[in-house]
């Protein structure tokens, strides 16, 4: 193989690997609670039906986020990863964006 084809495929092969987005951060740690039992601890507080469930980093720490439908209202409840305590509780419009 000559140097040129060498050199080509050589910069084919850096430029398949993906780059991180910008802004992109390391992966998420792995939290103390597990989505179910965060899940339980929200409807607990919050009955209803859940639509939307992440886990996610805000405030500086990670947790768990529950948008738990409740006839014609969404209530977002916050659970912390590690702990279990509630850190969100409010109520949103069913048209009302975050």
């Amino acid at each position: 193989m000559s140097k040129i084809s060498s050199l080509i495929l050589a910069t084919v092969a850096v430029l398949a690997i993906p780059a991180a987005p910008a802004g992109a951060s390391s992966p998420a740690p792995k939290a103390k609670l597990t989505m179910a039992q965060a899940r339980a601890i929200a409807l607990k507080v919050s009955p209803g039906r859940i639509q939307d469930a992440e886990y996610e980093k805000e405030g500086g720490g990670w947790r768990y986020s529950f948008d738990i439908r409740q006839g014609n209202r969404i209530h977002e409840i916050g659970v912390d990863a590690n702990s279990g305590r509630i850190v969100e509780n409010k109520f949103e419009g069913l048209r009302d964006k975050d």
